[in-house]
């Protein structure tokens, strides 16, 4: 409904907040985890690679060349973030699903056939962007589809699954580069051109998936906004469900616009919301050397330190991926329960303590390859919900209209200062062959970690089971 001011009113986020979770919200999760499984596939996939890459007759790539190929991925994924971030926010959720999903199916399958170190940093970096562009989309699209409290729970779950992605790579990895049934040039090739092949069910997945009645409302098409919610509903109808008559809930008012200036957008996360714009950042960052720093560089600890074959990397990345995959599934509920700001901090401090530990035994060769897979599987059980906490905060904490930008930002951020150069230095410092100085390298993820510990509980933000609107209020909301 709309008064002569221009302002309208509308139930619309208040009926998605109040629905019980039914078939809909599972086909959104199905859905977007997919698309993350096979991310996780492809990247899973490069990370186990790596000393393909080396062996390679065509590339014959150094450590700290692998390293630099790692970087151009997250370096992509950085400028990927900000573009297709501010594209989502203007042009809306889901045509920026197929936008950044067909950058990345192409660009992935392009690497299959690099034929030197600059071709193959190139279809990286566009990788990276198509993913980058992914994390905007899809965050947003949970957050302003999912009611609210089981928003913590979805978001972990959904990104946590690309470590499904990670343990399926890693199974195709045993197979792929085994040199008695495939050529080592062809083996690495043939892993990204079938994760690439499969990703193109995910297109038909994503094609049912509504536009965010919350961004439709935004730019005035609350119609459209309502119809969707009358769909969603009669849909849980069918399936028994009963929820709270909409006329009992509270309307939201609203001024509609077209877009978000860049100048509003800035000043909206820099300054209005400085707090929580430092809060996401440090988060970020910290997630981002952490992970990135052990992920990619994990199969050259193996075959540099260990003698570990090409062929059984995969043996090691498996069961890692599998941690990290059900580390949210078990763990994501308490986010919801137990709340935001206590689970932020136990689950980065306590992977800072462990990781910084199993470093040192690391250093001081007191464990086996088996030893060290089964320590990063403890580590990462706890590190995976807290990378995807950092996610899920920075997509709840910002208003509406700059959602998919601000989660962009934080991640092109986190990416570029924590992330982007933790593979070349990773892997610069495991060339060297010294395990005391790969250990200082590692350190560094611990200290970031703990940092943002602090920050979290300083100035976290207790957002769980409460609606976006209510967290965060819109900029098209009158001052009344």
């Amino acid at each position: 409904m709309t008064d002569p001011t221009g302002i309208i009113e509308t139930r619309a986020p208040a009926r998605l907040d109040r629905l019980p979770w039914g078939r809909f919200h599972t086909l959104v999760v199905v859905a977007l985890g997919i698309a993350w499984v096979l991310d996780g596939l492809e990247v899973t996939l490069a990370g186990s690679v790596a000393s393909a890459l080396q062996a390679s007759p065509v590339l014959h790539f150094s450590a700290s060349e692998v390293g630099l190929a790692s970087s151009a991925y997250l370096a992509g994924a950085v400028i990927g973030a900000l573009v297709f971030g501010w594209m989502t926010d203007r042009f809306g959720r889901k045509l920026l699903f197929f936008v950044t999903l067909g950058l990345y199916l192409l660009s992935a399958a392009a690497t299959g056939f690099a034929w030197d170190l600059a071709s193959f940093c190139l279809f990286r970096f566009l990788t990276g962007a198509g993913v980058g562009g992914e994390y905007s989309a899809v965050n947003s699209t949970i957050q302003e589809l999912i009611p609210a409290r089981y928003r913590g729970w979805t978001d972990l779950a959904v990104n946590g699954s690309f470590w499904f992605g990670g343990a399926l790579g890693a199974g195709s990895a045993i197979f792929l580069l085994d040199p008695l049934r495939f050529d080592p040039e062809i083996g690495w090739r043939l892993a990204f051109l079938i994760g690439s092949a499969l990703g193109l069910v995910v297109f038909f997945l994503r094609t049912w998936i509504p536009e965010s009645p919350r961004w439709l409302v935004i730019h005035g098409r609350e119609a459209e906004a309502e119809g969707i919610v009358d769909e969603i509903e009669s849909g849980l109808r069918e399936h028994g469900a009963v929820f709270q008559n909409a006329s009992e809930l509270k309307p939201m008012r609203l001024r509609p616009r077209t877009h978000t200036p860049l100048r509003e957008v800035s000043r909206t996360i820099f300054v209005t919301y400085r707090t929580r714009a430092l809060v996401g950042l440090a988060l970020m960052v910290a997630q981002a050397f952490f992970f990135n720093a052990i992920f990619f560089t994990y199969a050259l600890v193996l075959t540099k330190f260990y003698r570990v074959p090409t062929q059984d990397v995969g043996w090691h990345i498996l069961p890692f991926a599998l941690a990290n995959a059900f580390g949210p599934l078990i763990l994501g509920r308490l986010f919801d329960t137990i709340g935001r700001r206590p689970m932020i901090v136990f689950t980065y401090l306590v992977s800072a303590l462990l990781l910084a530990g199993g470093g040192f035994l690391f250093a001081h060769d007191r464990l086996d390859a088996t030893q060290l897979m089964l320590v990063w599987m403890l580590i990462f059980f706890l590190a995976s919900p807290a990378a995807g906490a950092a996610y899920l905060t920075v997509s709840e904490i910002f208003p509406v209209e700059i959602r998919a930008i601000a989660i962009a930002v934080c991640y092109a951020v986190g990416t570029a200062v924590g992330g982007v150069g933790a593979p070349f230095l990773l892997g610069s410092l495991i060339e060297t062959g010294s395990r005391w100085s790969v250990f200082y390298g590692y350190l560094l993820g611990p200290g970031l970690m703990i940092f943002a510990a602090i920050v979290e509980l300083i100035w976290g933000v207790a957002a769980e089971r409460r609606p976006l609107e209510e967290v965060a209020r819109p900029l098209s909301s009158p001052i009344e």
